[in-house]
């Protein structure tokens, strides 16, 4: 049985890897950090929570002097993070970062879009998590960066034309909606119910921090210089997420033949259905489920491939694709506990 911890347990994603943790046939939370519940157990915060899921939450630092446990879960805040992934890499535990701060590569590219990173080191010992795309490294890692989940979909979405020479892939368009669980379960005005509720509006346009995420990733998928141009957007849902992206083409192609390059490409992954023609992703078909959901089209009259991707941004975005990753890196089944079905209607 693999010995669990989780740092942040009472947030969205903390309280989703319990959730499908509790489901995980090989896997158990041993204990959580939790800085408004410490001293408590999870089912004081979470009463639904039965007694045979139940564990101990302690203040961080308690937790991080006796971590007992064969891998960590981090869903900490960027920046807070870095240090508690040093420590438990010193103990020799396995760590799953679900934070930005292990995500890039460059030091310089971290501090410009994030502040101080406060663990350097780590940057240089990390593996990006994207099971998809770098499946065989992250069996071999010790600290896997969670990838965001704008990123997951935009690359995943994107991945198996990075090298065809029918689209232009150097600056693609990507226009995404989230729901307002992406904004974390911290009291904020601009997403309690009256300010959110019945709104749809972008945010972060132009300077996204999950910017150059995408960017580091798909450039060193296309070996080339890539852009993204991102806009985001809050939608009136909990949970759930769809990435609409554009690329110009370069030479004459059908929705059927980009559409093939998905299906070849996706062929065994277990996590990524690819719709057919028609059949476009939809957030209430995804809801509790570590799938994805791609559908292509190409707009012939503007010469346009179309590419849409559908998650639920609690699980295939954040909490599961971090199951997913450990199943690797503790060489189990990559699809242990994250086979259920989505939650509908």
């Amino acid at each position: 049985m693999v010995k669990v911890l989780i740092f942040g347990a009472t947030g969205y994603t903390g309280m989703e890897l319990i959730r499908l943790l509790g489901n995980h046939p090989e896997a158990r939370v041993m204990a959580g950090s939790s800085r408004n519940w410490a001293g408590r157990k999870v089912s004081d915060a979470f009463p639904f929570i039965t007694r045979a899921n139940d564990f101990n939450l302690f203040e961080l630092a308690y937790l991080l002097e006796n971590p007992t446990a064969d891998i960590a879960f981090l869903a900490l805040p960027h920046g807070e993070a870095a240090t508690t992934a040093a420590s438990l890499l010193e103990a020799g535990i396995k760590v799953i970062d679900l934070s930005a701060d292990s995500r890039l590569k460059d030091l310089a590219v971290y501090q410009k879009w994030y502040g101080t990173h406060h663990a350097p080191s780590i940057l240089t010992k990390a593996v990006y998590g994207l099971p998809e795309i770098k499946r065989s490294l992250i069996t071999r890692a010790d600290l896997v960066a969670n990838p965001g989940c704008y990123p997951s979909t935009v690359i995943i979405g994107l991945a198996p034309l990075m090298n065809c020479d029918k689209v232009d892939t150097d600056c693609p368009i990507v226009d995404s909606k989230s729901g307002i669980s992406g904004a974390g379960r911290g009291a904020k005005l601009t997403t309690s119910f009256c300010e959110s509720g019945e709104g749809f509006k972008p945010y972060g346009v132009t300077r996204h921090r999950h910017i150059p995420e995408m960017e580091q990733e798909l450039s060193e998928l296309s070996r080339k210089n890539v852009k993204v141009r991102f806009t985001p957007h809050l939608i009136p849902v909990s949970r759930g997420m769809v990435s609409t992206i554009y690329l110009p083409l370069k030479d004459e192609t059908t929705g059927a033949a980009l559409r093939d390059i998905y299906c070849s490409h996706y062929e065994h992954e277990p996590f990524i259905t690819i719709l057919p023609p028609g059949v476009y992703p939809d957030t209430a078909r995804l809801r509790g489920s570590n799938q994805c959901h791609i559908a292509v089209e190409i707009d012939e009259r503007t010469e346009i491939a179309v590419v849409m991707v559908g998650i639920d941004n609690l699980v295939k975005g954040a909490s599961g694709v971090a199951v997913q990753n450990m199943n690797l890196m503790m060489g189990m089944e990559e699809t242990c506990g994250l086979l259920g079905l989505p939650l509908f209607p």
